[in-house]
């Protein structure tokens, strides 16, 4: 009895470490073209460490090349001209493996942008909180990363933000970004030099919407803006969402965000390194236990043959 109570008690104790866990959430970078690496080791890149959004801001700005126009001299020549950093609040780690999406339109935007981006990397586990904002915890961490420099860029927001100790330009609706990105491509192609824009698109868009959007509309406006404009731009999707995660999924995410959107079933797609790896030892273990079925049902009929230990002479007619 006393065993059982102490089991019990372990289970309750981890049941409550698990229901205090913060809520994971997923991030996507991805730029589709003209970014500068052209190796195809950067491209659908996935890192399933849980990371905290202080890390997210680290490996964006090393690994996915942001502090070549956050940190850098203002004199250097800039190969970008949009940034944009764009705040979710329904994604959770876990909704990725869903095969029914609340926002399709999201899933959708996010899946075709990181399969057919020349530069993509994907963290699924981002440790959130509601202590701070994301976009706040993210910007103050490009800055310490940022040796000198990040204070020049030009900083803007929707007004859906929550920014502490910023004093910058908020835009109110889309036809605002449209203009500044337009004006940014404009200005870069007179003075290659400018700085890159750096848009922070919040959850919810703007404050003032006739006619509420969802995530995925957004999102997919925004980047079909950045499409028309003809600007160079790359994109870091970050999600907040509130409450507890139920259960972090255990299912491949680099394959599963591989899967094409359309004209394909669930499950198909190509098959990569960690696939094949498996589909081989797979095979092989089938192959194996075939071979040992052979070899045992073989051995087995010999030890059934029975032959007699001597022979009669034969009889003389």
């Amino acid at each position: 009895m006393a065993a059982a109570w102490a089991v019990l008690a372990v289970l309750l104790v981890a049941a409550q470490v698990a229901s205090a866990a913060p809520v994971t959430a997923p991030a996507f970078l991805w730029a589709p073209k003209n970014y500068g690496f052209r190796s195809d080791d950067a491209k659908e890149v996935v890192h399933y460490q849980t990371i905290s959004p202080k890390s997210l801001a680290k490996s964006v700005l090393e690994e996915g090349g942001w502090s070549n126009f956050m940190c850098s001299r203002e004199d250097t020549q800039k190969s970008i001209d949009v940034a944009v950093v764009f705040i979710g609040s329904k994604l959770q780690s876990s909704d990725i493996s869903k095969d029914k999406q609340d926002d399709l339109t999201l899933a959708d935007t996010l899946k075709l942008s990181f399969t057919d981006s020349e530069f993509s990397m994907a963290f699924p586990y981002v440790s959130t909180s509601d202590d701070e904002k994301l976009e706040n915890s993210l910007l103050s961490s490009f800055a310490e990363n940022c040796n000198s420099g990040f204070g020049r860029n030009r900083i803007t927001y929707t007004d859906t933000c929550t920014v502490s100790g910023q004093d910058v330009k908020k835009y109110t609706n889309m036809d605002a970004i449209d203009d500044l990105v337009r004006y940014g491509v404009g200005s870069r192609r007179i003075n290659p030099s400018e700085q890159t824009d750096i848009i922070v698109f919040c959850s919810g868009g703007f404050e003032n919407f006739f006619t509420p959007k969802s995530e995925g509309e957004l999102l997919s406006q925004l980047v079909l803006l950045l499409e028309q404009s003809g600007a160079k731009y790359t994109i870091l999707y970050a999600s907040q969402p509130s409450g507890l995660l139920e259960n972090p999924s255990s299912l491949p995410l680099g394959r599963y965000l591989a899967e094409k959107t359309k004209g394909t079933k669930t499950g198909e797609g190509k098959c990569d390194g960690e696939c094949l790896v498996k589909s081989t030892l797979l095979e092989g273990t089938f192959v194996g236990i075939v071979l040992l079925i052979i070899l045992i049902s073989g051995l087995m009929c010999m030890m059934g043959i029975d032959t007699p230990s001597r022979f009669e002479a034969p009889q003389e007619s």
